[in-house]
């Protein structure tokens, strides 16, 4: 399979319900994107509703990766700085692929497209992002062409006892 990626497609009810699906069944399969399983649509809708936000007042855009039937199977957002100092560089957040679909290189395509998008964007000079420790994403992001920058240990606690790394990654678009 080979998605087709789309930089600010047009956010109607379908394309909001096919992320929030998605974002559930990330979680749900073990996803470090922002929640711990299981969870509901639902539980994740406020988060969604705040990113769309962001994104109609010109502060983040919506990458989204389609098969061939038109269905969400991956999405980034990319956010950019509101401060004046850093502005030639984005974050790129809740990074998903759909988990049936990993291990077949849609990964790394979603992150080429967020490169190529970041650059389309003019002036933005570097992505950043952040990972949870445990799990072997910076491995996966490494691949990518991403460094590691930074890590603070044990700043994300995912259950009482179970406290991981914050890995900050940085990927130079010049």
């Amino acid at each position: 399979m080979s998605l087709t990626f789309t930089l600010d497609p047009a956010v109607d009810f379908r394309l909001r319900d096919e992320i929030l699906g998605l974002w559930a069944k990330v979680t749900d399969a073990g996803g470090s994107v922002g929640f711990v399983p299981p969870v509901t649509p639902e539980e994740i809708r406020p988060q969604l509703v705040r990113q769309l936000v962001t994104m109609t007042e010109g502060g983040s855009r919506l990458l989204v990766g389609k098969d061939e039937d038109g269905v969400v199977r991956a999405t980034a957002f990319l956010t950019l700085n509101t401060h004046r100092l850093m502005r030639h560089w984005l974050w790129l957040y809740t990074v998903m692929v759909d988990p049936d679909l990993q291990g077949q290189g849609e990964g790394r395509a979603l992150m080429a497209a967020a490169a190529d998008a970041a650059r389309s964007l003019g002036g933005i000079e570097a992505i950043r992002l952040t990972c949870r420790g445990g799990q072997g994403l910076e491995g996966f992001y490494e691949r990518c062409g991403y460094k590691e920058v930074g890590r603070i240990p044990d700043a994300i606690r995912v259950a009482p006892g179970d406290d991981r790394d914050d890995i900050f990654m940085l990927l130079p678009l010049t």
